[in-house]
């Protein structure tokens, strides 16, 4: 396989293999922080139900927000995890490093700090702005 640099030319497989490592690394951190935080809710349920003697207005606020925080942590790395499997997706199309908006090379900066970014710097504020 062989995908496109941002400046045209076929990148070369020790760069693809490369970048696969790195998005693969993120993904598989991502699954056990998930995994990790599935086993502290759960752990969370526990508690609640075998604590709720004596509970007043407050407590029970207390636990709902903490039951709440932890289902949105839940989606949180559920939808990162999605994001680098999406680019490892497209780095096997050939099509990582390339913006899904306007088919522009993603500068190599912008991959390096969001590896699994799918659109260059002006889409993405673009976007934000249409959907603000």
């Amino acid at each position: 396989m062989v995908a496109h640099d941002t400046v045209g030319t076929a990148r070369p497989q020790t760069e693809i293999d490369q970048i696969k490592l790195s998005l693969q690394s993120h993904y598989d951190e991502l699954t056990a922080e998930y995994d990790q935080a599935v086993l502290q809710s759960q752990v969370l349920r526990l508690v609640e139900v075998g604590d709720t003697a004596g509970d007043d207005q407050a407590d029970s606020g207390t636990k709902t927000a903490e039951r709440d925080t932890a289902q949105s942590l839940l989606r949180t790395i559920l939808d990162r995890r999605a994001q680098y499997e999406h680019a490892l997706g497209r780095l096997e199309e050939g099509t990582y490093g390339w913006c899904e908006g306007c088919a522009a090379a993603i500068p190599v900066e912008r991959l390096e700090i969001f590896p699994s970014a799918t659109t260059c710097v002006t889409c993405k504020q673009t976007r934000e702005r249409r959907a603000a």
